[in-house]
């Protein structure tokens, strides 16, 4: 999965989806409910273009940080 561009605003607060669930992706909405996952507050800090995860792999949550470029790690046994 590719990141999402967002434009963020400065002093706005994002909540970022870890779930992979939310139909409003990169954002949560609130579709973990019961699960495992908890969104990610993003704070703004200035007006700017972002890149947020989609693939949900990234070191550096919320935003991108490459790994949708990297294979998956095969799953544990």
């Amino acid at each position: 999965m590719e990141p999402i561009a967002v434009d963020v605003k400065a002093g706005e607060t994002y909540w970022w989806c870890r779930c992979g669930k939310s139909a409003k992706q990169p954002f949560c909405d609130g579709s973990h409910k019961g699960g495992e996952f908890a969104p990610v507050k993003y704070q703004a800090a200035a007006d700017a273009r972002l890149w947020f995860c989609a693939c949900k792999r990234t070191a550096s949550p919320p935003l991108c940080d490459g790994s949708h470029r990297k294979p998956a790690a095969p799953p544990a046994s």
